[in-house]
C-alpha cells in the first residue's frame, strides 16, 4: 500500500478503536518499552504528547513513570512552529506548564530548548510502518526533518498501536527508518 492509502486506512481504523482499547494497547507499549530498553541509562528521551482526539498512544503513562521512578533521564517533548515546517523541543518537567495549540495538542510554556543532538532515544509517532521499519506518519514531514538533526546513534523507536504492514509501497531513501518500533505485541527490530 501506498503512505497515502495507510495514512486514510489508519486513520480511519483509530477513529473505531474505543478509548479503552487505546489505553490497554498504550500500557503495552509501556511494558515493552521497559522491558527491552535501558531508560535510565538515558541521559535525554524525547517523547510526543498524545492527542486523545486522533487515538494517539497515550504517552502520559511512560512519561510518569519516569517522573515517579525519579529516573535520571530527562523528558523532551516537541512543538511545532509558527512556520509549519520545524520543530522545536523542550524539557518536561512535573512542574512545566502545558498549553494546547490550535492542534489540541499540549505545549510547554516558558521550558528549556532541547538540541536534537542532547538526544539518546526519540519515541516516534506514527500511522503504520512496515517489516523494514519504514513509517507513515501523518504527512507533514516533521520527524523526517528533526530526526535528521539527531545524532546517528539516538535511538529510533517507533510506537503503534497496530502491527507492520509487509512493505510500503512508495517508501524512499529519504525516509528516516526506525531502528525499533513497539506494538501491543512485543519490539520488532530494524
Amino acid at each position: 500500500m501506498t503512505k497515502a492509502d495507510l495514512r486514510r486506512d489508519m486513520l480511519a481504523r483509530r477513529r473505531t478503536l474505543p478509548a479503552t482499547e487505546v489505553v490497554r494497547r498504550s500500557a503495552e507499549l509501556q511494558k515493552h518499552l521497559l522491558d527491552n530498553f535501558s531508560v535510565a541509562a538515558w541521559t535525554w528521551l524525547h517523547i510526543f504528547l498524545p492527542i486523545p482526539q486522533q487515538h494517539e498512544p497515550d504517552t502520559w503513562g511512560i512519561i510518569h513513570w519516569v517522573w515517579e521512578q525519579r529516573l535520571p533521564v530527562q523528558l523532551a517533548v516537541p512543538v511545532v512552529q509558527p512556520d509549519g515546517q520545524r520543530l522545536r523541543h523542550y524539557h518536561l518537567s512535573p512542574d512545566t506548564q502545558l498549553v494546547e495549540n490550535r492542534w489540541g495538542i499540549p505545549e510547554p510554556v516558558g521550558a528549556e530548548e532541547v538540541l536534537p543532538a542532547q538526544l539518546d532515544a526519540v519515541l516516534v509517532p506514527l500511522l503504520a510502518f512496515d517489516e523494514e521499519g519504514h513509517r507513515v506518519g501523518y504527512g507533514k514531514g516533521f520527524y523526517d526533518r528533526f530526526l535528521l538533526e539527531c545524532r546517528p546513534d539516538a535511538l529510533r523507536i517507533g510506537l503503534s498501536l497496530e502491527p507492520p504492514v509487509p512493505k510500503i509501497a512508495d517508501a524512499w531513501a529519504g525516509d528516516i527508518r526506525l531502528h525499533a518500533c513497539l506494538t501491543p505485541a512485543g519490539v520488532r527490530w530494524f
